[in-house]
């Protein structure tokens, strides 16, 4: 197998062992050399979509999460604790996921928390947490998070956005464009983004509508994109009404006169779309496994040949996590402890080498490459990079 380090090896290689599981929540544990051994174990809380909607990203996550855990453990852990692994079901609603993390905070002592969930799941945890543990949250999300103790990885609308809307201007001469979402926060606050960017490269916007997550015809709405005359249409659908939304738009032969642009249009639910259906469909992300860099090609191969099952295939939210770990460990080197007021501190700045390129932290936000991805053939493939674009949030530190 093909392997890149991403980080400094240490002497011994890790061994994982299974622990108890509980309802929900179950642990992964992790042996490593006997300096290791001696210290306590880091118990690091991961609360992925296990159930619901979103669980279909479950398994990548918990995937990804292991490889993260097992590489910083070949490297003696963090700050020379190996990690343990606890993990939490965030799909099941707010409510049930604020209780999960509650029991994994002062039931099983945790003593960090990653999470790859929705929003209203965030809401939550950062009310239950308060500033009192590190949370680093790694989805793609609508902007705006300075609760304290939080730390951003995932990337904003003014991120996936700022350069990619101005590049179809410039280089596809795309001045009119359709908006259309799921009605909640996520598209309504990247929409909102979308307008200005659109207008300051001289386009309009000529439709926006938003529909609820049941929707299963989307008849009406292509009709008014085909009469608005729109150039581009702008995705943010989710799961399964971005997978009927994209198949309903090749099958009424849109594609050939508007082109589309995804903000959370991922491997899984390209899958869904199927490449015969994506003509002109195009995707900004911070990450794609299909990212042709050495760094990205060797994580691919390793998670491809650990995790063969393809209903687990790599994709970009799920990549996230490992993300997520690197910062933990970028910032911890720092802080020379596990607490929020030393972490706060040693945030800023904070820098790592990763599947996704150079990341750092700025404002408890990251600072990192944007990839705009083109569906081919194969899949996505890369048409245009844009280097270490910041997330344009201002939360103190």
């Amino acid at each position: 197998m093909k392997r890149r380090e991403f980080l400094k090896r240490g002497a011994s290689q890790a061994a994982w062992v299974a622990l108890a599981q509980t309802a929900g929540i179950c642990a992964v544990g992790t042996t490593v050399s006997m300096g290791a051994r001696a210290a306590a174990p880091l118990k690091v809380a991961v609360m992925i979509p296990q159930s619901g909607p979103a669980a279909l990203f479950g398994p990548s996550s918990r995937n990804c999460s292991e490889l993260a855990a097992a590489d910083l453990n070949k490297s003696g852990g963090i700050l020379g604790r190996p990690i343990q692994l606890l993990f939490g079901d965030a799909g099941a609603g707010p409510d049930a996921a604020r209780q999960t993390a509650l029991k994994l905070w002062k039931g099983e002592g945790a003593e960090l928390f990653v999470g790859m969930h929705d929003s209203a799941v965030r809401g939550a945890l950062t009310s239950l947490f308060h500033g009192q543990i590190p949370y680093f949250y790694t989805a793609s999300y609508e902007g705006g998070e300075c609760s304290p103790g939080t730390y951003v990885t995932g990337e904003t609308p003014q991120q996936q956005l700022a350069p990619v809307l101005p590049w179809f201007a410039a280089h596809q001469n795309i001045k009119r464009w359709y908006l259309i979402g799921n009605d909640y926060v996520w598209p309504r606050s990247t929409n909102a983004v979308a307008k200005k960017y659109i207008a300051n490269s001289g386009g309009t916007v000529v439709g926006e509508e938003y529909l609820p997550f049941s929707v299963d015809n989307f008849d009406t709405s292509l009709a008014r994109i085909k009469s608005s005359g729109a150039q581009g249409v702008l995705v943010t659908l989710v799961g399964g009404a971005s997978v009927a939304f994209n198949r309903a738009f090749a099958s009424f032969g849109l594609a050939k006169d508007a082109i589309r642009v995804g903000t959370l249009i991922e491997e899984n639910t390209l899958a869904g779309i199927g490449v015969d259906n994506a003509a002109n469909l195009y995707s900004s992300a911070g990450y794609f496994a299909s990212l042709d860099t050495p760094a990205a090609r060797a994580f691919a191969s390793r998670y491809t040949a650990s995790y063969p099952d393809p209903s687990a295939q790599l994709n970009s939210l799920a990549e996230s996590l490992y993300d997520g770990f690197l910062m933990i460990n970028a910032i911890a080197q720092r802080a020379g402890q596990i607490s929020v007021p030393a972490f706060d501190h040693a945030s800023e700045g904070a820098r790592y080498m990763g599947p996704r390129g150079l990341i750092q932290m700025n404002a408890r936000h990251t600072v990192e490459n944007i990839y705009l991805a083109r569906v081919g053939q194969h899949g996505f493939e890369i048409a245009e990079t844009f280097p270490q674009i910041g997330a344009q949030q201002n939360c103190r530190v």
